[in-house]
């Protein structure tokens, strides 16, 4: 069974850091591509970050270039988003997601975590 789960989400003050944990089962990080993606009340949803191991490729979004970094462990099957500098306006529930590369990550309904909540306080 194909699951993705976030954790590491919470409360900090501007200028803090996080470090979101994608956790997977059912495949293997180092064949799928996996995507970060936030959506605050009100908003559509984005694109934050994406890794592929297959053309060890990082992407990111203009928003957060400089502040978060994405990497994997794939001994723990695990994605890692490290936020630094967190600004109010990163509040949104995080998710990972899945796909043969960072353009289809997230595609298909059954490769998304249910979302972990960060909010950074003013």
């Amino acid at each position: 069974e194909v699951q993705l789960v976030e954790s590491g989400g919470g409360l900090v003050q501007a200028g803090g850091s996080l470090r979101l944990s994608c956790g997977v089962s059912g495949f293997t990080v180092d064949d799928y591509a996996i995507g970060w993606f936030r959506q605050a009340p009100g908003k559509e949803r984005e694109g934050v970050s994406c890794i592929s191991s297959s053309d060890d490729s990082r992407h990111y979004a203009d928003s957060v270039k400089g502040r978060f970094t994405i990497s994997s462990d794939n001994a723990k099957n695990t994605v890692y988003l490290q936020m630094n500098t967190l600004k109010p306006e990163d509040t949104a529930v995080y998710y990972c997601a899945a796909g043969p590369n960072c353009l289809r990550a997230g595609q298909e309904s059954g490769y998304w975590g249910r979302g972990t909540q960060v909010t950074v306080s003013s």
